[in-house]
């Protein structure tokens, strides 16, 4: 009884994480989801928002490098083939690119990530070079902000749709697929977290992987605000109004 009330504590501790610092309560998403944005701050969060899609497979092929253990690597592998796609399977980064092209940029030029913030080529940097490097239990735990995606997969789709001329069933459709995607992924993390975070130390640990995930997370909305919100200063080498266009 005292383990099982350990473990359901635990997991509450990291929901709260979530309830507390997750980037749904970010005012950029406040004013995306609502139908604030221009479509020039639409087509920047999409430009930034690449890069980030861009490298989870390779954050996901960096984890995967250190795992010795067959039953996780079979489990874990399936996130690569989610965003990079299969020979008979379209994953998320092509997915993304069609929204790329629905909200009128060029495809190549989004995929180069040339006009990528550096604040964000900073913060998603950081998250690889994170799950490359610190413990295994904290590479995992830091993915666990999966737990609450499915809320603002929803509200953006439903947003979208509401507010915005380009959203089409297959301009928003990496959305809906993460809708499945995304509850697999996480049961299994947490999961994994849960069962391999047996002492307070490792609680903490894993506690600390997730609010870092979650600062990286905000941290490239704080980026996208301040260069394409307010005070508007885009810095130099990133994305201009005009720049990229189909």
């Amino acid at each position: 009884m005292n383990e099982m009330t350990t473990r359901t504590a635990f997991e509450a501790r990291l929901r709260r994480i979530g309830d507390e610092r997750y980037h749904d309560r970010h005012p950029f998403h406040t004013l995306l989801h609502s139908g604030g944005c221009n479509i020039n701050q639409v087509r920047a969060w999409v430009v930034n928002r690449y890069y980030y899609q861009s490298r989870i497979p390779m954050k996901d092929a960096a984890f995967l490098s250190r795992v010795e253990d067959p039953t996780l690597r079979r489990s874990w592998r399936s996130r690569i083939e989610d965003h990079d796609g299969t020979d008979t399977r379209e994953g998320g980064i092509a997915r993304w690119l069609k929204l790329a092209s629905a909200v009128g940029l060029d495809p190549d030029y989004v995929a180069s990530a040339r006009g990528v913030l550096p604040a964000t080529r900073f913060a998603v940097d950081a998250y690889v070079r994170y799950v490359r490097d610190e413990p295994m239990l904290k590479a995992v735990a830091s993915s666990l902000t999966e737990l609450f995606a499915p809320k603002i997969h929803a509200d953006r789709i439903a947003g979208l749709l509401e507010h915005y001329d380009f959203a089409s069933p297959e301009a928003i459709s990496y959305f809906r697929h993460r809708l499945d995607e995304a509850p697999k992924d996480v049961k299994f993390g947490l999961g994994w977290v849960l069962d391999h975070a047996v002492t307070q130390a490792d609680q903490d640990a894993a506690a600390e992987a997730l609010t870092f995930k979650t600062d990286v997370l905000w941290a490239q909305l704080d980026a996208l605000y301040s260069a394409y919100v307010a005070p508007g200063r885009i810095p130099p080498g990133a994305w201009q109004p005009g720049e990229g266009l189909a």
